[in-house]
């Protein structure tokens, strides 16, 4: 028999006097024999839950299934052609090597759990059959006991979620969903609420999920869990919120069209209550304002309630992802009169701005740049001038061309530069040297 090695763990030992001669024959440079058979041929591991394919070979099955998900249609070790993909349970070789492992406790080894039965695209099939049968009937109890498996499954195991993924779970849930929230918001919101949690391990999105969900009932229902107090159902609802306007931008018109929601949106960003839900809100805010159709009334209403300062408060001191969120969503804001005009009027707009250049990200350099460029272009060129060079942007944007940029950032950087050239001499200019600090300058 062909033996493989497992090298023994050192043990803890608290009896010294007792434990003198097994800590002796047990070394830390003892090696244990593994049999063979009881080691995965792709990782040469021992196994921890074994499976066979067709051809009579044996592989661990997390080995075998990323093996298969690469796009290999044959046997690993044959090199034969699969002609079927299942992957049956070797019990007793699985029983054999839990044995082993007890029969060599002592030289560190665990023994391996028993592995869950991961479910089957049958099972999964037939649960989502007589969950659209309870939707037709708006049956929550029967639902509520089928989301409750479907929720269970998803607990088990990445490989359960992701059989039922590919069953078709999410348009299920979607529909039923948007069946739930037409007939009632109150009287069904346990349902509604379980199928949004579950959603949340689905994405992406496919089409037809999307089409449920983006109907205006259940868009309505998620700004009603907005409006709740419960933390997770605000989290759930926003996510899948960012989730379709993230996927289909067309979205956003039938979201904007519904009485509420800036407000909504809004007030998460003024008074924050969660990390997660903050720059959830920031990038839905960010497709409900880029949508040609819907986003003037959306920026003019989202501006008179404050958003460019509240965007300033959040950029001064946020974590990256938040500030390139919150930057992206202010650049945006420059398109339209009132976000300019807001910003002139806010002393924080040009340090902040100068101040985020070559400081968090590439992206955020470029929201910064695009920025400062609209806030010139489309207002008070002198005044935007002459307030920049005071907070040392000539010098940041000769480093944003020197370091490298895209090419739109470039062209705008430019732009600003001979813009400003004139006004250098006139005493304006400083330079805030703690940003160049740990930077590469040619000057």
């Amino acid at each position: 028999m062909v033996f493989g090695y497992w090298r023994r763990k050192p043990n803890s030992l608290k009896d010294t006097h007792k434990k003198k001669k097994q800590q002796q024959l047990l070394s830390s440079n003892v090696e244990l024999l593994i049999p063979n058979n009881f080691l995965c041929p792709i990782s040469l591991d021992l196994m921890k839950d074994p499976v066979t394919l067709s051809t009579g070979f044996t592989y661990d099955r997390s080995n075998i299934e990323a093996w298969l998900q690469a796009g290999n249609f044959t046997c690993p070790v044959t090199n034969q052609l699969l002609n079927s993909f299942d992957l049956i349970p070797n019990h007793n070789l699985r029983k054999m090597i839990q044995d082993w492992c007890v029969e060599n406790r002592n030289f560190g080894i665990q023994r391996i759990p028993t592995p869950k039965v991961p479910v089957s695209p049958t099972e999964v099939s037939q649960l989502l059959s007589c969950l659209a049968d309870s939707t037709r009937s708006l049956d929550q109890y029967e639902c509520w006991d089928l989301l409750q498996k479907i929720k269970k499954w998803g607990n088990e195991s990445e490989r359960n979620r992701s059989c039922m993924v590919v069953n078709g779970a999410s348009s299920v849930l979607a529909s039923t969903f948007d069946a739930f929230a037409t007939d009632s918001f109150q009287r069904n919101a346990k349902v509604l609420e379980e199928i949004l949690s579950i959603l949340n391990w689905m994405f992406p999105l496919d089409v037809e999920s999307q089409i449920y969900l983006s109907s205006n009932n259940s868009l309505r229902c998620m700004l009603w869990f907005l409006r709740c107090r419960d933390l997770s159902s605000k989290q759930n609802s926003i996510s899948v919120l960012k989730e379709l306007l993230s996927s289909d931008q067309q979205h956003a018109e039938t979201l904007a069209s519904i009485e509420g929601v800036n407000e909504i949106l809004y007030s998460f960003i003024k008074d924050p209550i969660c990390p997660k839900i903050s720059k959830d809100s920031l990038m839905v805010i960010f497709h409900l304002v880029s949508h040609p159709s819907s986003s003037e009334n959306i920026r003019s209403s989202l501006v008179k309630m404050g958003l460019i300062s509240s965007l300033i408060e959040i950029i001064i001191d946020a974590e990256k992802s938040t500030c390139e969120k919150a930057l992206v969503v202010f650049d945006k804001l420059c398109d339209c009169e009132e976000g300019r005009e807001e910003a002139y009027i806010n002393a924080l707009t040009w340090p902040v701005l100068v101040k985020k250049i070559l400081r968090v990200s590439a992206a955020a350099t470029d929201y910064s740049v695009s920025a400062i460029w609209k806030l010139n272009k489309y207002g008070r060129k002198e005044r935007v001038m002459v307030d920049v060079l005071q907070v040392g942007a000539f010098q940041k944007l000769v480093l944003v061309l020197q370091l490298g940029c895209s090419d739109e950032t470039k062209e705008k950087a430019t732009e600003l530069l001979k813009q400003m050239n004139p006004y250098r001499n006139n005493g304006f200019e400083c330079i805030e040297s703690v940003d160049f600090k740990n930077l590469k300058r040619s000057f």
